[in-house]
């Protein structure tokens, strides 16, 4: 899938799942203020769908200079240019300084980080003291998954198991290990039809 048709899909069949992570993003950590990285932003809308449930500022990471262009685009039209941006980067190595953000979220991406346990470690890093992550995936609620792989099947129909993966015990494990390897404080949390890895920095 060309970066075009990608996010199609999410403009077009996603959508209301990145508004949906966006609410239990900010359930389940309470941060609604200062400084979020979206480690994978791509087009932009959960950083967008985020920006409008809450006051934070966001930065939007990607290594794909086209999917910053369609996410330069999206911010424009959502009227978010002064609390949102775009950086040009990757996860494994982000040009933030140390303790700079308050929260860092991913919806998707983790899954495709060549090296977790490195990335893992760079966010700990730029996370401030009291900070912390909801890196992970999930469609929101099972209706909406429910609905999101009907669309998906009639566009692919290796999709259920193209994804089945994702959330079983061994990728789980994988993460776990890999997340061990970063030496980071971590929990798992799981929510409906998704999971998020929080990471924390202890408040100084």
């Amino acid at each position: 899938m060309n970066v075009v048709e990608f996010d199609k899909v999410a403009r077009e069949v996603f959508a209301p799942a990145y508004i949906a992570f966006a609410r239990q993003i900010k359930e389940a950590t309470g941060i609604t203020r200062g400084v979020c990285l979206d480690a994978g932003a791509g087009g932009g809308y959960l950083s967008i769908a985020l920006a409008e449930a809450t006051d934070l500022d966001m930065i939007l990471l990607d290594q794909s200079q086209e999917m910053q262009d369609i996410a330069d685009r999206n911010i424009l039209e959502a009227g978010l240019g002064k609390r949102l941006c775009t950086l040009f980067a990757d996860v494994h190595e982000i040009p933030l300084d140390d303790c700079s953000v308050d929260l860092v979220v991913s919806r998707g991406s983790v899954f495709f980080w060549k090296d977790q346990a490195k990335a893992f470690r760079e966010i700990y890093r730029v996370i401030v003291p009291g900070g912390v992550t909801f890196v992970g995936g999930g469609f929101g609620s099972v209706e909406l998954k429910k609905r999101i792989d009907e669309k998906m099947m009639e566009r692919n129909k290796d999709w259920l198991e193209h994804t089945r993966g994702r959330m079983d015990v061994n990728r789980m494990e994988k993460f776990h290990a890999a997340l061990g390897k970063a030496g980071v404080p971590y929990e798992i949390r799981p929510v409906e039809a998704g999971f998020g890895i929080m990471i924390r920095k202890a408040a100084s």
